[in-house]
């Protein structure tokens, strides 16, 4: 099954969320709809998917979401740049987003 680690940011880009699903829509989904109201994404509004890994095993994903929280928050926009230098919402496409 595959799983992902995902950024989440907010309007302004000034602050981002790393997290680990296994239905990468699904939880972007949730994030954006505000499921749960005590939530970081919900709290600071974190509703624009900016960048994510795909994995073949969970373990793996784990390991690299622990990985990158870790890092400093430079080191964090770096990825997010290389793949998204605009910080768009990669999930605007997606049906029901």
């Amino acid at each position: 099954m595959d799983s992902f680690v995902y950024i989440m940011a907010n309007r302004y880009n000034s602050t981002i969320y790393v997290g680990v699903t296994s239905n990468l829509q699904r939880r972007v989904w949730e994030h954006k709809s505000g499921v749960n109201k005590s939530s970081f994404t919900y709290k600071y509004n974190c509703h624009k998917l900016v960048y994510f890994e795909q994995f073949g095993d969970i373990e793996l994903a784990i390991a690299r979401d622990k990985q990158i929280k870790n890092w400093k928050r430079e080191r964090k926009n770096k990825i997010i740049e290389n793949g998204n230098p605009t910080w768009d919402d990669l999930a605007e496409e997606w049906e029901g987003f």
